[in-house]
């Protein structure tokens, strides 16, 4: 653990700050094309990973996921600062670690964490079709708050028209705030 930072410990999980170390771990699900469906960005080369990975290690927001049993890094967990009091969460794993409940526990120890320190809300947002990931943010107690219609576009088709996309906002609030 010497040149990790850790934020939090889960009964099977480290939470802790990337490094350098990690790159074919990141590599490994940045790369998966069924993995980054719903994001922003295509499936990134090894190059594209390590550039990635540097924005990574420089920034508090991005936090890296580990299994405290064979120190694999699996994924991570967006901690957004936002105004009022708020962060945007989200998350990424690695599939082959899917249905084992790792983002939902590493999810709820930074909610607790955020929680305790006076957030007042952490809210996300999701594709509509991606049901796996607004089912999570529901059994982590968050409630839909807005379904935009059409309201963003990551990609162009091939006449340069944008494929707009549904958002799906979703929110919990501190009850201690």
């Amino acid at each position: 653990m010497e040149d990790k930072i850790i934020i939090a410990e889960t009964e099977r999980l480290i939470l802790r700050r990337y490094k350098k170390e990690d790159i074919q771990d990141l590599f490994e699900y940045l790369s998966d094309r069924e993995v980054v469906k719903y994001e922003p960005y295509k499936p990134l080369t090894f190059d594209e990973t390590k550039e990635n990975l540097e924005w990574r290690i420089g920034t508090d927001e991005m936090i890296a996921v580990e299994l405290k049993t064979s120190h694999k890094m699996i994924g991570n967990v967006y901690m957004g600062k936002r105004d009022f009091e708020a962060l945007e969460i989200g998350y990424v794993f690695n599939r082959g670690y899917w249905g084992y409940g790792y983002a939902a526990e590493s999810c709820e120890a930074l909610i607790q964490q955020a929680f305790l320190t006076g957030v007042h809300r952490i809210y996300a947002e999701c594709d509509p079709n991606n049901k796996c990931s607004w089912k999570l943010l529901e059994a982590l107690g968050f409630q839909r708050e807005a379904h935009f219609r059409k309201n963003v576009y990551f990609w162009k088709d091939e006449t340069e028209k944008p494929i707009w996309k549904d958002t799906y906002v979703y929110a919990r609030l501190n009850d201690n705030t």
